[in-house]
């Protein structure tokens, strides 16, 4: 047997045996309950690492994508105006919107 694959299937069993709940060890002896506090720690500040750098790239997307985003609706205000000879007629004025409904500025 090849002596490479025997020693990496020996370090894999024994990190699967450490990784499993409750573990290969005992945890009421105070070098696993350490170890696996350490790996704790260790896992939640990659974790939140890799995930700040997850978002700040979604971020970065958004807003570079935001500019081209040409999302607008028109939308159909109704007013009443009286005419020279004193007819009340109903008027329309087309605005322009934004996807969030706000006026687009001419």
């Amino acid at each position: 047997m090849n002596r490479t694959f025997l020693s990496t299937s020996i370090a894999m069993m024994v990190v699967a045996g450490c990784s499993t709940d409750p573990g290969g060890t005992s945890s009421k002896h105070p070098g696993p309950a350490v170890g696996k506090a350490v790996g704790t720690g260790a896992g939640v500040v990659a974790g939140n690492a890799v995930g700040a750098v997850v978002g700040a790239g979604e971020g970065f997307a958004v807003g570079m994508a935001a500019p081209f985003n040409t999302t607008t609706r028109t939308v159909r205000r109704w007013h009443t105006e009286t005419t020279s000879d004193g007819r009340t007629i109903q008027v329309y004025e087309d605005i322009e919107v934004d996807a969030q409904g706000r006026p687009v500025k001419k």
